[in-house]
């Protein structure tokens, strides 16, 4: 990851990590297609619902994994193998902590907050049952989020992507089974999916334990190191509240979905669903951008901060645009895939035919985050997130969408917060990578 040419490695890196992503994504898009395909509106609505609060709480502990693996990329660019060992361990107690402490949290305050989101009566029963069972998968998500962090700062993301290949089928396969065959409605996506990630986390652990080197895991010697903790969450925690405040906004917004009835709740649900697949290739990007920056500040290669972050702008592009268009061209043939109700897909043909040529600037936003915290500077991209991409999307809600409420004028909360936060985040990094400056200038 230090040295160039940059373009080809970057890809080899990203790739496999984009359909990590997908398969990850799957969990939730086969419980959303199937429920609405074989139960019901209510029970599309109740799932899709549930999205933006389930994010509001897992997104924190998923910054942390990401504090995880800059912390490990910049000891491995540093080649220290005492730290890099103590930062594993330190990584994987965390997450299996931090598991059971938001299983506690989400299975016990599932109703109450979906009260406060103001879901629908018909509705509420299903979703508060979908979330008592997804948030008893906690511990698992996070103990296989943390372990494919680290696994990828060793420069390997195929590992991830065979483990997720394997379960997410599983998902689907039991997704249809208790479904279909079984008739447990939506305890019978919410299941097959908590037992896909135990599956997941077992098999990213297994690897771990098998690893040769200095990341290699080793459960007795599974402990708290007071540096690799404060490291990690020096980077893991204002990510992880970036990631929050980007869910605190959403869920004011689905809030406001809410009010518009179960019709509006599912068809967004539905036509919402094929963001997650831009959003999750592009941030393959941005997540290799973070991980090759660390690698190239730890190995003191400043001269190679520029070229990797030009790169994967240019890449994030790239990819963003070409799935925009694809899915601007077969919106009808993809809300079609997760509802038969006409009303719900019209309004999911609504969405996707708005979003999707605005999407881009999301995925360009991703990636300069993601820069400033492989520099180091994860407390910059969160503040930056919560004046300007939250904090529009809230005036927008509260003043704005009054002035005219309907679904399009709420949706122009999105591109206009995405847009004016990379600027933002562009102007700073130009910035701080003064600090990184090489002596030749070619930073």
């Amino acid at each position: 990851m230090t040295q160039g040419p940059f373009f080809k490695k970057i890809m080899v890196f990203a790739v496999p990590l984009m359909f990590t992503g997908l398969l990850q994504l799957l969990y939730h898009s086969a419980d959303i297609a199937v429920v609405g395909r074989f139960v019901g509106k209510e029970a599309l609505a109740a799932v899709g619902s549930t999205g933006s609060l389930v994010n509001l709480f897992v997104n924190l502990f998923i910054g942390m994994s990401m504090g995880s693996g800059v912390i490990t990329a910049k000891h491995i660019g540093e080649r220290n193998s005492g730290k890099t060992h103590d930062c594993v361990h330190t990584a994987i107690l965390l997450s299996a902590v931090s598991g059971v402490f938001l299983c506690v949290l989400g299975f016990f305050g599932s109703t109450q907050m979906l009260k406060l989101m103001k879901v629908p009566p018909d509705v509420i029963e299903l979703a508060s049952l979908y979330l008592k069972l997804y948030f008893l998968g906690a511990p698992a998500l996070l103990i296989y989020n943390f372990s494919a962090s680290v696994i990828r700062a060793t420069g390997d993301t195929k590992s991830p992507f065979i483990i997720l290949s394997t379960t997410g089928l599983v998902n689907v396969l039991l997704n249809l089974f208790f479904v279909i065959v079984l008739k447990m409605g939506v305890a019978g996506v919410a299941i097959p999916t908590v037992i896909s990630q135990a599956l997941a986390a077992v098999a990213a652990v297994i690897y771990l334990c098998r690893l040769e080197g200095d990341c290699r895991l080793k459960i007795k010697e599974l402990r708290f190191h007071s540096a690799e903790i404060k490291a990690i969450l020096r980077i893991g925690i204002p990510a992880g509240l970036q990631n929050m405040l980007f869910s605190v906004s959403n869920i004011i917004i689905q809030s406001n979905v809410n009010s518009f009835g179960s019709a509006a709740m599912a068809g967004i649900a539905a036509g919402s669903n094929f963001d997650g697949y831009i959003y999750t290739c592009t941030n393959a990007v941005a997540q290799t951008t973070m991980t090759f920056t660390s690698q190239n500040i730890g190995a003191k290669k400043y001269e190679n901060v520029g070229r990797v972050y030009r790169i994967c702008l240019l890449c994030a592009a790239m990819v963003a645009i070409s799935i925009e268009m694809t899915g601007f061209v077969l919106a009808r043939q993809i809300t079609a895939i997760f509802t038969k109700d006409a009303a719900v897909a019209a309004i999911a043909l609504q969405r996707m035919r708005f979003i999707m040529p605005f999407f881009v600037f999301c995925s360009l936003m991703d990636v300069g985050g993601c820069q400033l915290r492989g520099m180091g500077r994860s407390v910059e991209p969160m503040l930056i997130s919560l004046l300007l991409a939250c904090g529009l999307r809230i005036l927008w809600v509260f003043f704005v969408l009054p002035l005219n409420r309907t679904l399009i004028f709420l949706y122009w909360s999105y591109p206009l917060s995405w847009g004016v936060t990379f600027f933002v985040l562009l102007m700073f990094y130009f910035r701080a990578r003064k600090d990184f400056t090489p002596a030749d200038g070619n930073g």
